[in-house]
Order: C-alpha cells, then structure tokens, then sequence
C-alpha cells in the first residue's frame, strides 16, 4: 500500500510540475468570409491544428446527376453549417520562424493596431503566446509592426491550404464532381507557390487517391499534388 501511494505522489509532481509547452495562436474572425472564423495553433514541437466555421457548407458550383453531387441546402446529408478541425504538423522551419517572430513582437503583450485611422476592415485577427513564464495577447485589423504582417501573412497563407482540407473532405464526401474544380485551384496555387506546409492536407489527398469511386483524373491529380508534398 505504501508503494501504491509513494507512486501516485511521484506521478502527481511529475504532472503538477509539467512545464506547458510554448504555443502560439492566430484568430481571425471575418463575417461573410468563407471561412468567417478560424483559429490555428501551433506548438513550439510543431504540433498543430486546425479550426474553422463557415455560415454555411460549401455548396456545388456546377450541375450533376450524381447522387453524390449534392448542395448543402436541401440534403438530407450534407450539413447546413460547416465546423472542421484538423490536427497536423508543422514543418520544423516554419514553427521555428513563426516563434522566432513572436519574439520580436514582444510576445504580443503590448497593443498591435495602427494608430491611422479610416483603415479598411480586413478582418480582426488576435494573436496569443503562451509558455511557463509569459502570455500575451493582442487583437487587431492591421498592424504596422514588420514581424506582426510577416506573421499574419504566414499564418493567413498558410489558412488558405488548410481551409482545402475542409473542402476536399466536405467534395468527397457529398459532392465527388466538385473535386477536380478543388485540385485544379490547389495545381494553380502551387504553381505560384502560393501552397505551403501541404502535408497538412496529405490525409485527404490520400483518401481520394484510394478512392476507386472518385474519377481517375481526380485521382490522378490529388496524386500529383501529393508528390509536393514534403515529406518531413
């Protein structure tokens, strides 16, 4: 018995004095965007994670007689409402910069807005830290601060390849003919580069890739895209 309560001690100061691991969160809230909501955040290990919501699900942008070509209004299976959570990894060089810039921005403890008035409303968006010793943050619709845009353009970009995840799982689930509009978008997008930490949305690909109910050129192409991705 003794023994019995010598390890549940050790277990609870091993957890007790657990050190939270640093993680950084980028929030942006945009009424009538597509999505209008979403949080992603990452861990100093790279692990990461996804969440979006979207006022309504995406629906079909061309017409089908596939039982599986439906809209999200009307159907009995496709949801009204899109929520979506995705966890992934981010690479090692983009979690080490996105960190490296929390630094400079001082860890968000002090006001990022811009003080000009008149701005157009691009969104508010709020970044937060948090670790052991410190939290910070910080909403704002436009900061002049340099690590604050590079972190927003970062985060903003990498929000456009993650919010295909949502897409190509909503498409092959409800609506498999509008899957190739989707990876015809991502082939473009990759071509100016303008995709990153892709292996984020490798899950998915792979679904359809394996797929044998989804056409061969859709196949064929979320395999090429697959290609891209890296693979550490």
């Amino acid at each position: 018995m003794r023994v019995i309560l010598q390890f549940v001690v050790c277990l609870w100061s091993v957890v007790g004095f657990a050190q939270p691991v640093p993680t950084l969160t980028f929030t942006l809230d945009f009424p009538r965007s597509d999505p209008e909501h979403y949080v992603i955040r990452v861990q100093s290990d790279g692990k990461a994670s996804y969440d979006s919501r979207t006022a309504m699900a995406p629906t079909a942008t061309h017409s089908g007689n596939d039982s599986t070509d439906e809209p999200a209004t009307g159907s009995n299976d496709a949801p009204a409402a899109d929520q979506f959570h995705l966890d992934f990894m981010l690479s090692a060089r983009t979690a080490a910069r996105v960190f490296e810039l929390a630094a400079k921005a001082r860890y968000f403890q002090s006001p990022l807005e811009t003080r000009h008035k008149g701005l157009a409303a691009m969104g508010q968006k709020t970044l937060a830290y948090q670790d052991a010793q410190r939290t910070g943050q910080a909403t704002y619709n436009y900061s002049e601060q340099l690590p604050v845009q590079e972190l927003t353009q970062i985060f903003q970009t990498l929000a456009a390849t993650l919010d295909f995840a949502r897409r190509l799982d909503y498409d092959h689930r409800y609506q498999k003919l509008a899957l190739d509009q989707d990876l015809k978008r991502m082939e473009l997008m990759a071509k100016s580069h303008s995709l990153v930490e892709l292996q984020a949305v490798a899950p998915i690909l792979q679904q359809i890739v394996a797929d044998p109910s989804v056409i061969n050129v859709v196949r064929s192409r979320a395999q090429a895209l697959l290609q891209k991705a890296p693979t550490n």
